[in-house]
C-alpha cells in the first residue's frame, strides 16, 4: 500500500471514528439530559437556540439535513441507504425546527441517528471522499466542494454546539464529565 493509499484509508478512518465520538458524546449529553426535569431542559437560557432542547433539535435537524444530501449526489457518499423515515423533517423554519418535542422521542431519535450515521461512516470509501458535494444550503445558495470538507463541517458542526450544550449543563450542575475524543479512545 503507497503512502497516498494509507493516507486516504486514514482519512476513512478519521471520519469513521468521529462517528462513534460523535455517539459517545451524545450519549454522555443525553444522560447528563435525564438529571433534569422537562422544564429545566426547555428553559431558555439564552443560548443561540434558546434551550437545551432547542439545541439538541437544532442537531437533530441539521444531521438529518446532511444525511440527507450525502446520498444524492453523482456519486453517493458511502454505501449505506438510511431509512427513510429517519431522513423525513417536519415542515417548518429551517434551522430552529422543532424535530422533536417530547424528551423520550428526541432521546430516542437521537440515539437511533448516531446508530445510523456510526452504521454510514463505516460504509466510506476514499473515493466518496474526494467527490464534489453539490447542493444548495438552508437559505438555498448553491454551494460545490469537496465531500471531505462537508464531512468536516458535518462532524465539526455537532461538537461546537455539544460544546454549548455542556455549559449550559453546567450552569444547572450537571457535569457531563470528560468529553475530550482521547477519553473514548
Amino acid at each position: 500500500m503507497g503512502q497516498n493509499s494509507a493516507m486516504r484509508s486514514s482519512f476513512v478512518e478519521n471520519f469513521q471514528l468521529l462517528a462513534r465520538y460523535n455517539a459517545w458524546f451524545n450519549l454522555r449529553v443525553l444522560d447528563a439530559c435525564e438529571k433534569l426535569g422537562d422544564a429545566q431542559r426547555k428553559l431558555d437560557r439564552g443560548a443561540f437556540f434558546g434551550s437545551i432542547h432547542g439545541t439538541l433539535n437544532h442537531l437533530l435537524w441539521a444531521d438529518t439535513l446532511w444525511l440527507a444530501r450525502f446520498p444524492v449526489q453523482e456519486a453517493p457518499l458511502g454505501n449505506c441507504p438510511l431509512p427513510a423515515p429517519l431522513l423525513a423533517l417536519p415542515a417548518g423554519p429551517a434551522y430552529t425546527l422543532q424535530v422533536q418535542a417530547d424528551w423520550p422521542a428526541l432521546r430516542a431519535h437521537r440515539l437511533q441517528l448516531d446508530i445510523a450515521i456510526e452504521q454510514w461512516a463505516a460504509a466510506l470509501t476514499p473515493e466518496c471522499l474526494e467527490q464534489t458535494m453539490v447542493y444548495a444550503n438552508s437559505k438555498g445558495v448553491q454551494r460545490r466542494h469537496p465531500a471531505w470538507q462537508a464531512l468536516t463541517h458535518f462532524f465539526n458542526h455537532q461538537t461546537h454546539h455539544r460544546g454549548q450544550m455542556t455549559t449550559l449543563l453546567m450552569q444547572d450542575g450537571v457535569d457531563v464529565g470528560v468529553t475530550d475524543l482521547v477519553a473514548l479512545l
